[in-house]
């Protein structure tokens, strides 16, 4: 299990804590310190929808003005492989390339325990 996002992320501290609390081994990748590339992606985007994978509520999309480019999708692809920011988070693969987006209590429980 790969668990994606910021340190400083409220929601992927809350993610982290319950894999600890439950005893679920895990790897994190640190948008700040590793970026994910648009391969990776496309890959996630197999399993999961662009609406939910691209970040539109953030401060970034808001800084980058991006609202007014009116973005397809293949522009949103190239925003987030440019500004993993974009990505919502926390992002987690697991097993047999499941992606699960966003932080889910409930969805954790069903998927992982």
């Amino acid at each position: 299990m790969i668990i994606y996002g910021i340190k400083t992320c409220s929601t992927v501290g809350k993610a982290r804590k319950f894999m600890r609390e439950n005893e679920i081994e895990f790897d994190f990748v640190d948008y700040k310190v590793e970026s994910v590339g648009e391969e990776k992606i496309r890959e996630w985007l197999k399993q999961v929808d662009i609406n939910l994978l691209f970040n539109n509520r953030g401060k970034k999309y808001r800084d980058l003005k991006l609202k007014e480019l009116n973005l397809d999708d293949e522009g949103k692809i190239a925003w987030m492989a440019k500004e993993n920011y974009l990505l919502k988070r926390p992002l987690i693969e697991y097993g047999d390339e499941e992606v699960l987006v966003g932080y889910d209590e409930e969805l954790y429980r069903e998927s992982f325990l």
